[in-house]
């Protein structure tokens, strides 16, 4: 229905303004057709916002989206900072655990939206909870806000880390 949609509101051009469009569509549109317009960061603070659960996970277009958001911010190897996490927003559930275990606690709030992960994904959580160098720090220091904060990461910790929460 997007794609189709897309094809109605595009078919005079594309809108300069990306407020112009639903969220979810922007997932079926091209950076490069904002190229003219401005940032490209514009357009992926737009669709971090957006509901990328549209795309299956392992679809062409969703891990396209996420390669073209890395190119955009320029980030250099595998660390993404606490300002590109937030501009990526939901894209950093397709992150890999290369990603996870290199940023640090940085994506930890972010990753806790996401809905599942991929075995490599629970493993890099679990690794940079497990090291206590995040602004949570160590699972023994952890209060009921600190769960509150990491709610969606929960179901990813180990009996290890789970048994170091105070009660």
């Amino acid at each position: 229905q997007l794609s189709c949609l897309l094809k109605m509101v595009t078919l005079h051009g594309i809108l300069k303004d990306l407020d112009s469009y639903p969220t979810d569509l922007l997932l079926f549109l091209s950076p490069s057709d904002y190229a003219a317009t401005g940032s490209c960061s514009q357009f992926f603070i737009n669709i971090g916002k957006a509901n990328v659960d549209v795309l299956p996970r392992e679809a062409p277009r969703r891990q396209q989206l996420l390669l073209e958001a890395l190119a955009c911010l320029k980030v250099p190897g595998t660390e993404i900072n606490e300002e590109n996490a937030e501009i990526l927003g939901r894209l950093v559930c397709d992150l890999g655990g290369e990603y996870i275990r290199s940023s640090g606690g940085s994506l930890l709030k972010h990753l806790s939206q996401c809905g599942s992960f991929l075995p490599d994904q629970e493993e890099a959580i679990r690794d940079v909870i497990s090291s206590g160098n995040t602004t949570f720090g160590p699972p023994a220091a952890w209060s009921a806000f600190t769960l509150s904060e990491l709610s969606g990461l929960i179901p990813v910790l180990d009996h290890s880390i789970l048994q170091q929460v105070p009660k």
